[in-house]
Parts: C-alpha cells; structure tokens; sequence
C-alpha cells in the first residue's frame, strides 16, 4: 500500500483534472444544445462555471452533507415517536394514495 502523502498526490491531480473536465462538458452540452432548442448563444469555460454554481446555490444550496440524508433521518424519527395506531393510520393514507392495501406495505 503507498504511503499516505503519495496518495495524496496523486488524488489532488486528479481532483483538478476532474473539475475542469466537468466544466468542459457543462460548456460543451450547452453550446449543443441550447443554441440549437432554444436559440441561445454559444457560452465559454468561465460562464459555464457560473452556471455550475447559479445551478448549486439555486437547486443544491451548500449544505457539505450528503444530499437526502436529512430528510430520511427525519423521518425515522417521525415513525419512531408514531405510536401503533397512528402508524396504521399512516400505512392506510399511504394505501389509499397508492391503490394498494394497507397490509400489502407493511
């Protein structure tokens, strides 16, 4: 196995690598496709960045966690403070909503 700081290395690299490949393609997919659909203009490396990051803070925000995570975690908490009869009575809306029986989505 390499050592720590050899890793470390070669991952920085390849991380940078990474980035500017990406706003190669946000840049390369837009000057596809937007021109020719909506009749927009061609954009360059940098205005592809800034649309990375106006898509980031309007749609991701900059929350560091892993995405979907919260909401989960909520949500078992929720069902575990729900005692059996509420419970039941979510199971039911949740068949109701679906077409399914209650029993058939515990």
């Amino acid at each position: 196995m390499k050592p720590r700081w050899m890793r470390k290395k070669v991952i920085a690299p390849l991380a940078i690598l990474a980035l500017a490949a990406f706003g190669f393609a946000v840049m390369y997919l837009w000057n596809w496709l937007v021109p020719s659909v909506f009749g927009g203009h061609a954009i360059g490396y940098w205005q592809a960045w800034g649309i990375i990051i106006l898509s980031k803070i309007l749609f991701g925000g900059f929350s560091g966690g892993r995405p979907g995570r919260d909401w989960k975690h909520r949500m078992k908490e929720r069902c575990d403070r729900m005692t059996p009869e509420e419970r039941e009575k979510f199971l039911q809306g949740l068949a109701g909503r679906s077409g399914a029986s209650a029993a058939g989505q515990v």
